[in-house]
């Protein structure tokens, strides 16, 4: 499967008053050159229902990623990682976190496929789909390039091509921080707690 990234760098990062400031290079994530607002979509959940990506999660540190449940290697790599930080850390912080799949798929990702695929990563993950208009919408407000087939499969089926970026939106509503393939989940849950505060601008 092609992956396609874009690099981005953090110029600086604030913190909520009254908390002693976060360095940038406490953060181990790529950090963004600009803080990109939280989401505006309606989507359905992996249950059937609505859901409104802003209104239930704003205010929440929340991990956002775009992907498919037959993806063969980077988005079970991701949520495990995800899955394996959040598990590492006390459950009060822990509860305090949202992590949100989004599937660049949803001919083959019914809300069933998705809720028992994420099942296998953790229970609370929450399982959306998209008109493909309105996943391409998403994509491209936050920079990413929209996800497409690759053609068929020797087993079978079809791959597809998508962003790898997964997203941290901490309390301001904004994302300071980008998670690409590769990161470790130690490296994930030592950004956690910082990401769970409210940043602001030097």
């Amino acid at each position: 499967m092609r992956v396609r990234l874009r690099v981005v760098l953090l110029l600086g990062l604030g913190c909520a008053p009254g908390e002693p400031p976060v360095r940038p290079e406490d953060v181990r994530g790529p950090r963004l050159t600009q803080g990109l607002p939280r989401p505006s979509f309606v989507a359905e959940r992996d249950d059937g229902s609505p859901y409104d990506f802003r209104a239930e999660t704003g205010g929440r540190l929340t991990f956002l990623f775009f992907g498919y449940t037959n993806c063969p290697d980077v988005c079970p790599l991701q949520l495990a990682n995800v899955a394996a930080a959040l598990h590492s850390l006390p459950p009060e912080t822990a509860a305090k976190v949202r992590v949100v799949f989004v599937t660049t798929d949803p001919d083959r990702d019914t809300p069933e496929v998705l809720r028992k695929w994420l099942a296998h990563f953790d229970t609370t993950f929450v399982g959306l789909r998209l008109s493909p208009v309105a996943l391409e919408v998403a994509q491209r407000n936050l920079g990413m390039p929209p996800a497409m087939h690759e053609g068929e499969m020797p087993g079978g089926g079809y791959g597809m091509s998508h962003g790898a970026h997964l997203w941290a939106f901490t309390p301001d509503d904004s994302a300071h921080v980008v998670y690409p393939m590769g990161m470790k989940q130690e490296d994930i849950a030592a950004d956690i707690p910082k990401l769970a505060r409210i940043w602001r601008a030097p």
